[in-house]
């Protein structure tokens, strides 16, 4: 199926000592770009959740953030260094009474960001490895709600793609009609110049075939009708595989069939269908970025 690359989600889930709030979310990106914000007590379980967060949403700009908040202030493993933080107030107040600021309550929360303003207690390993597999419980569904996410917008999206590429299918049939008209006055414009070129003193018959293969591939717009239509059953095709890379590929061919169409049909009408054809092809490109 296909999916997007913008995506969110929320997981909270509440144990016996503590609370976990998991929050994911996922932008358009060509690479995976990953901003982790943990706790510092679980910085060495990041490379962890780094890894995890690239095998479940592999690719896109993707945000995280975990908080934990513990309910038993036993079970959390640190408590305030009174002492510490009075010796940072007392140095932060004189500082502000220099400085003339009076901000009590900002001052205590740059005390408490400064070096060793907590002790740290240590937890068994079994509580540790219990309040982990909670933690990571959190973490998996908040990533499952993301890819639920990116799923709903992934269908909204491959109905657009759809929309957009019968567009250019009902554009396509209008230029083989059109096509039908022009031929006839092709025909009348390469006989004439056929007739000027056999009528004309400095004959050469080389020449002659040369302008002959010339015109004929000038004019000629089979093939890349073809392969125009082609392109557009594949991409159907390519949106059940759920393939963006595949997509944008994709499009750059057809791209290169419409292009084609409208420099070699030297036709009003069709000019104009193919104009069409691009805008609805835009549309296209700027959703395929933002699909896996």
């Amino acid at each position: 199926m296909l999916k997007s690359m913008t995506g969110f989600g929320k997981s909270v889930i509440e144990a016996k000592s503590l609370t976990v709030t998991a929050e994911v979310k996922t932008l358009n990106s060509k690479f995976t770009d990953i901003y982790c914000r943990i706790p510092k007590s679980l910085s060495f379980r990041e490379i962890e959740v780094r890894n995890l967060l690239t095998q479940s949403l592999e690719r896109g700009k993707i945000e995280f953030n975990l908080s934990i908040n513990y309910t038993d202030v036993a079970s959390s493993g640190t408590n305030i260094n009174r002492p510490l933080v009075d010796a940072y107030m007392k140095d932060l107040q004189e500082s502000a009474n220099v400085y003339g600021v009076a901000d009590i309550t900002e001052l205590f929360k740059i005390a408490l960001t400064l070096p060793n303003a907590y002790n740290t207690e240590t937890v068994s390993e079994e509580q540790a490895e219990e309040e982990w597999k909670t933690i990571l419980s959190a973490v998996n569904q908040a990533i499952a709600e993301c890819t639920k996410f990116r799923l709903r917008e992934g269908e909204i999206v491959k109905n657009k793609f759809i929309e957009y590429i019968d567009k250019i299918g009902e554009l396509l049939k209008e230029v083989e009609e059109q096509d039908k008209l022009r031929i006839p006055a092709v025909r009348e414009r390469l006989r004439k110049s056929v007739t000027d070129l056999l009528e004309a003193d400095d004959f050469d018959k080389n020449r002659f075939e040369q302008e002959l293969i010339y015109y004929i591939e000038k004019y000629d717009i089979s093939e890349e009708k073809v392969r125009l239509g082609t392109h557009l059953v594949y991409f159907k095709e390519v949106l059940k595989e759920g393939n963006g890379k595949k997509l944008n590929f994709l499009c750059q061919e057809i791209g290169r069939e419409i292009n084609t169409i409208g420099s070699k049909a030297n036709d009003v009408v069709i000019q104009r269908m193919v104009i069409n054809m691009k805008d609805e092809l835009e549309k296209i490109k700027e959703q395929t970025s933002n699909v896996l």
